[in-house]
């Protein structure tokens, strides 16, 4: 049995979906669906009335899809939508995938649907028209490839709607009148005349048109030929090309044949004056001098500056870190944030003295994600960790610390060259790249992101009982 289906001309998308509904509900297959609406020398037999048993839902994806589809000129558009919504239903094939044929297919028509659509925003061009009442009336002709006049004109209703205007076309003629949108058949093109703003935006067009800048190919793929007879500024192009050579001759003997005083770049005269960091920094101060001049990775791209460490110079006990948090990138002092504060809240509970230490990070930068007005913390990588060891290995050598306690994972790495698990090496002591002993111990910031609370007091607790080792190591 085949059954024909006639959605009229040019056949709208909420028709075609009541058309299938009733179809798939009946499982009628697609090859049985005459969707053109010619029934040639025999009668087809029409869809069934009333729903039929089976029940199919779609996603939106797949609506959407179809929605879009169903303004393409295509003959073949209706029937290629229920073979896609036959597929779905029986779980054959993929039709909303590129990789599939039919899937491929389908976006290729959408694709030039949003095509078509575009090019109707942007080569519309209006003219005014008299008018008897308090609004301005216009009109414009387009010739759209596809039937996307009542998709495309809710754009215009939006951004002209304190006039009444008409876009008229081959298929389908779009009215604005009072507010009120309406669509009614296409026909011929109809006498629009001249009016003061064409002349006014050709005249704009001919003075803004650069002839060195001319790409004919560019041209002609984002304004095709077809749409230059419609408008008003395309006259011009023939005779300004014409004179494009001459026009570019006349901008060169204008330009300027040397620079004027003071233009030279504002970095080239600031790199002028910037001061050179040594290539080996003889102390500990001329080693914090050059790291706010570090360009060893990309992190200081971002970053607002370098943090070096703070503490005593000769300090027996350094403490190292992962890197600068949100508050110490600002401040340039390290471990000022919440983490830090947690950490200082231990050492102050195991009678550290801050002023015999000193405090620093494996990496000097912040590095983060921007999040809105936020700036979210990221670990630093392996190769940004290599980078900023030099730095250091500076601290390391003009300070020498009797021991140096490594917080968290990246410290550890960076101290010792092993990028192995934690929980197994904490409250151990290991030999340093440096040379030197090294306690494994907690971040204090890995501490706060723990959610059980047991956890987080059992942790606090093995930090807290590390730093106690380490300050009787060294004291």
């Amino acid at each position: 049995m085949s059954y024909g289906v006639d959605l009229g001309d040019p056949g709208r998308f909420d028709d075609w979906r009541a058309a299938a509904r009733l179809a798939i509900s009946h499982r009628i297959p697609p090859d049985q669906i005459d969707w053109s609406g010619d029934t040639g020398l025999f009668a087809a037999t029409p869809l069934p009335r009333e729903l039929g048993p089976h029940a199919v839902n779609v996603s939106q994806v797949f609506l959407k899809l179809a929605r879009s589809v169903s303004y393409n000129a295509a003959p073949e558009r209706f029937a290629l939508l229920y073979q896609a919504l036959w597929q779905l239903d029986r779980g054959t094939g993929a039709p909303l995938s590129k990789a599939d044929p039919l899937g491929q297919r389908l976006q290729l028509m959408a694709k030039a649907v949003s095509r078509d659509i575009h090019k109707m925003h942007a080569f519309v061009r209006f003219r005014e028209m008299p008018s008897d009442g308090p609004r301005r009336r216009f009109a414009a002709w387009f010739e759209p490839d596809h039937h996307i006049v009542e998709p495309g004109s809710t754009f215009f209703a939006k951004r002209f709607a304190d006039m009444d205007w008409l876009i008229a076309t081959p298929r389908q003629t779009a009215r604005f009148e009072n507010r009120v949108l309406s669509f009614h058949p296409g026909g011929a093109r109809p006498d629009l005349p001249d009016d003061a703003s064409e002349g006014l935006w050709a005249t704009y067009f001919a003075n803004i048109f650069n002839p060195a800048r001319v790409k004919l190919d560019a041209m002609r793929s984002e304004m095709p030929k077809k749409y230059w007879k419609n408008l008003p500024e395309t006259r011009l192009i023939p005779e300004m090309l014409q004179d494009a050579e001459a026009r570019v001759q006349r901008m060169r003997e204008a330009a300027a044949s040397t620079p004027k005083p003071g233009a030279a770049a504002i970095s080239t005269r600031y790199r002028a004056t910037m001061p050179v960091a040594p290539a080996l920094p003889e102390s500990l101060e001329e080693a914090q001098q050059a790291a706010l001049q570090c360009r060893r990775c990309g992190l200081c791209e971002a970053a607002t500056q370098t943090v070096w460490g703070s503490g005593a110079a000769d300090a027996r006990l350094m403490l190292v870190g992962e890197q600068p948090g949100d508050r110490e990138d600002l401040e340039g002092r390290p471990f000022v944030g919440p983490a830090g504060q947690l950490l200082r809240q231990v050492m102050m509970e195991t009678g550290l003295p801050e002023d015999k230490l000193w405090l620093t990070n494996a990496v000097k930068h912040f590095k983060f994600t921007p999040r809105g007005k936020q700036r979210l913390h990221q670990n630093p990588n392996s190769a940004e960790i290599d980078h900023c060891r030099w730095w250091l290995g500076l601290e390391l050598a003009f300070i020498q610390p009797q021991l140096v306690v490594a917080l968290g994972a990246s410290a550890a790495y960076a101290l010792t060259g092993n990028d192995q698990p934690l929980t197994a090496r904490r409250g151990t002591i290991e030999t340093g790249l440096h040379g030197g002993q090294v306690l494994i111990s907690w971040h204090p910031s890995g501490i706060l992101r723990r959610q059980d609370a047991a956890a987080q007091k059992q942790a606090r607790a093995e930090l807290t009982a590390d730093l106690q080792q380490a300050w009787a190591c060294v004291a």
